[in-house]
């Protein structure tokens, strides 16, 4: 695997009862990466927040260089363009979800950083002092050269963290079915039927090289995101990555594959851009 890790990490610190939490998290990530860690706080720079950051690097044994950047605004104005001061290639948040029966929702100031962030974003649904390590990923397939590179850094954190499988998957719609029944030759390359597409999913995995990591590819059938959502949360996934091609949109868009994501979270989030 060549895919260059993570240089510079941010994470966006407010002080909510998991402040400490969210910082371990994050500092975990940057071991992962071999990242240098900054931490992004919208709200006033005085002594006061000084203070409470210098306690928490030495309690949390952070790097004793992490650099802390201050914003003025609403949090999620504030964690944007904070990230894009700083040239940041990844941003570590708390999702602050919502919990109706049996899903969790995004919270919004997270559901802004996951579709309007024009880096890679990692959200934590429950962060932990002792971060528990990512035993079963989940990464949701699209067939494209930036989904390889993602797959392949995947790949790398997967291994650092002794993951016991990482499951590759793509959503097999109706309507899939459907256009692949009506196909020309022509558009077989993408009207596949259920066993081309499963063939396709086995050629995109094996492309990415060789690992340790146990793979499981997968072709999930349902015609709407819930059905991946189910799927991740029965195989008890700690870590679900979509990886996602950023386009200057002044209302950027995700596909309508995973658009899901901004609403229902059944894990912890990785967006790869």
């Amino acid at each position: 695997m060549t895919e260059v890790p993570y240089k510079s990490v941010a994470v966006a610190a407010a002080f909510s009862p998991r402040f400490h939490q969210v910082l371990a998290e994050a500092n975990r990530v940057c071991d992962r990466f071999g990242a240098r860690l900054s931490m992004i706080f919208v709200g006033k720079h005085d002594t006061d927040t000084e203070a409470k950051f210098t306690e928490a690097i030495v309690q949390l044994k952070l790097p004793r260089d992490s650099v802390v950047h201050y914003e003025e605004g609403d949090p999620a104005s504030g964690i944007l363009a904070g990230a894009r001061k700083l040239s940041v290639e990844l941003l570590v948040a708390g999702a602050l979800e919502k919990k109706p029966i049996h899903r969790q929702f995004l919270g919004d100031v997270a559901r802004r950083l996951v579709r309007e962030a024009t880096c890679s974003v990692m959200l934590f649904t429950h962060p932990k002092l002792e971060p528990k390590p990512l035993r079963h990923i989940v990464f949701m397939a699209e067939y494209s050269d930036h989904a390889q590179g993602a797959l392949r850094r995947t790949l790398r954190l997967a291994e650092k963290e002794n993951c016991e499988r990482l499951y590759v998957i793509r959503n097999y719609t109706s309507f899939d079915k459907a256009r692949a029944a009506r196909r020309s030759r022509s558009a077989k390359a993408v009207a596949r039927t259920l066993e081309e597409e499963e063939i396709a999913l086995q050629d995109f995995v094996l492309a990415a090289g060789e690992t340790k990591v146990p793979i499981e590819a997968r072709c999930i059938r349902g015609n709407t995101g819930f059905a991946a959502s189910n799927f991740i949360q029965a195989v008890e996934a700690n870590l679900l990555v979509v990886p996602l091609e950023s386009k200057p949109e002044p209302k950027p868009k995700l596909p309508a594959r995973i658009a899901w994501v901004t609403d229902v979270i059944p894990c912890n989030l990785w967006i790869v851009r």
